[in-house]
């Protein structure tokens, strides 16, 4: 997309031209009954959409909801896919939300926040919650005098859905590498993340590539041993490599439903239950209590800091407190001076360069992709064409 933008757009506009005319044709042969229930469900939904009616406020709460999970599952979905180069969706979205909602909470000292279930982080819109001063929730449910401390056990059940879904949408998107490497090891060609694999790293001299090219030959080596529970721990813990372990699945013919479930499991559930309460954790003061404390320890061991040590403790505490109190409100009368140039904006703009970044990767690996296979195509028919003479002379 950099050095040659029209030639790349070219082949990209034909892959997709390409892949649309093949799901037409597929669809049309196999999935007849697909289609025709597709077409009555848009129907339907057209119909209750145009006529008036009592239904209309649930039509509406129903395209929240959906809107709500499509988001979070396609936010998921754009962090894994792409064979490493994925949208890190977690910590542009899902983290900043757990840590805004926690945060919020420990504030107004209570977690009824949200006026709805899809009351989050969505595409050109934020949750009500964030703006609202804590007055208009009601009284405090857990009282400053517990140390500002929301329990951990209350706070995750309001993130936990967005959180699942958006751990679906992960294990979604390890799926693309798992059947191309399968359609490639049925075709009895190999894929082309495994070649690079098994050819020589001799380019890559840094420490943080060597290191890399041994994992991935450790786990190629070690790919006999891929069961339900290898990939359940594999997809429970960050794993940037993960997409290997899809490509082995799909190369040494582990079933679908094994990865698929085991990815599942550690994808939705485990990961991203680890990755909330540690981010709940942070934001409610528990583990940085916990840190305080065990550091207090340490540090009375220290001869002079005995006497220094609650001073510093104490002026850390009213810090924390300044910083965690509600903010009051402004008076309607006094007139808030805005600039143009704010955190919000300076986010927005990193966010839309990772997107175009993620934009332009895609764009360029489907191109490249329908060159080669142009070309494979084009050298087939020459060495047809050479072969052919040659037996004809």
């Amino acid at each position: 997309m950099t050095t040659q933008p029209f030639k790349t757009l070219k082949f990209f506009t034909l892959a997709m031209i390409e892949y649309f005319k093949k799901s037409v044709i597929y669809l049309l042969a196999k999935g007849g009954w697909l289609m025709l229930l597709s077409t009555l469900v848009a129907l339907l939904g057209i119909l209750l959409v145009t006529i008036d009616g009592s239904h209309e406020k649930h039509i509406e709460e129903l395209a929240h909801y959906l809107r709500f999970g499509l988001w979070w599952i396609a936010l998921g979905v754009a962090s894994s896919i792409g064979l490493g180069s994925g949208l890190h969706t977690f910590v542009l979205y899902l983290g900043p939300h757990i840590a805004l909602f926690t945060i919020k909470a420990m504030q107004c000292g209570r977690v009824d926040l949200k006026s709805a279930m899809y009351d989050t982080i969505q595409l050109k819109r934020g949750p009500s919650w964030l703006d609202k001063d804590c007055h208009e929730f009601g009284d405090a449910v857990f009282p400053t005098s517990h140390g500002l401390r929301v329990p951990l056990s209350s706070i995750l059940p309001q993130v936990q859905i967005e959180a699942v879904l958006w751990g679906l949408g992960t294990a979604l998107g390890e799926l693309p590498p798992y059947f191309i490497s399968r359609a490639a090891r049925l075709s009895g060609s190999k894929f082309d993340a495994m070649e690079e694999l098994n050819a020589s790293s001799s380019e890559d001299n840094g420490i943080i590539a060597t290191h890399l090219h041994t994992i991935k030959c450790w786990l190629l080596s070690h790919s006999q041993h891929l069961n339900f529970f290898t990939i359940l721990v594999l997809a429970s813990v960050p794993n940037p490599l993960f997409d290997l372990a899809g490509i082995m699945c799909g190369q040494f013919g582990i079933s679908f439903w094994k990865f698929f479930l085991a990815t599942l499991i550690g994808k939705a559930l485990v990961k991203t239950h680890i990755q909330t309460v540690f981010i709940i954790s942070v934001c409610n003061n528990q583990l940085l209590d916990w840190i305080e404390n065990e550091l207090i320890w340490v540090l009375s061991f220290v001869p002079g800091l005995d006497s220094v040590l609650p001073k510093l403790i104490g002026k850390l505490h009213a810090i924390k407190e300044k910083y965690m109190s509600p903010v009051p409100p402004l008076p309607s009368n006094n007139k808030v001076k805005k600039w143009d140039f704010s955190f919000a904006a300076l986010w927005n703009t990193i966010v839309w360069l990772m997107l175009l970044n993620f934009f332009c990767k895609i764009v360029t690996s489907t191109a490249q992709r329908y060159l080669k296979k142009q070309q494979e195509t084009q050298l087939a028919e020459k060495e047809d064409n050479l072969s052919s003479s040659t037996h004809s002379d």
